[in-house]
């Protein structure tokens, strides 16, 4: 069995998708998609162990939010390895350092295309920046999500991704560690 990272999103936020963690937990060992779950925070961030590749995992944890929990959100999977490149491929360490809260990651399904890095370097203003690393859209907001125009379009609502900022990446890895 191989440590996955699994991130919900959307859940808890706001009045939607509400769950909490504990039955989430216990619903994905009744479901035997996998076993030693743990979470970080109350957002969707699981890592547990499980035999099952990753389209199969978020095939299997979106079937089983839908038909336990009546949620349907997209469900992005890592492997622990595969976060661990993230952590050390970070194009931003300096601003990581800084303010981590400010460095946000994307989790994308896909690698994102030129166009579409080139679309979100377009709307970054006041010292933000985009880089990429495979799936993972890395932006910095030194001014803060809320003020971001880039941050509006960096998870369309139709996309199979997710974004968590660099302390919750971090939390992540140790967490699956």
């Amino acid at each position: 069995m191989d440590t996955q990272i699994v991130l919900l999103r959307g859940i808890n936020v706001g009045a939607a998708n509400r769950i909490k963690m504990p039955a989430l937990c216990e619903a994905l060992v009744d479901a035997g998609i996998g076993t030693e779950p743990r979470t970080y925070v109350q957002s969707g961030n699981i890592a547990l162990q499980t035999s099952l590749g990753e389209r199969e995992l978020a095939a299997a944890v979106a079937a089983m939010l839908t038909e336990r929990f009546k949620i349907v959100t997209p469900v992005v999977v890592r492997e622990a390895d595969e976060l661990r490149d993230v952590v050390v491929g970070n194009p931003f360490p300096d601003e990581a350092a800084l303010n981590p809260k400010a460095l946000q990651v994307t989790f994308l399904a896909e690698a994102p295309t030129a166009d579409r890095v080139s679309e979100l370097e377009a709307r970054a203003v006041g010292g933000e920046r985009v880089a990429v690393l495979g799936r993972h859209l890395f932006s910095w907001h030194p001014e803060g999500l809320a003020r971001s125009k880039m941050a509006l379009k960096l998870t369309p609502k139709s996309a199979a991704a997710t974004a968590r900022n660099w302390t919750t990446v971090l939390a992540l890895l140790e967490l699956a560690s």
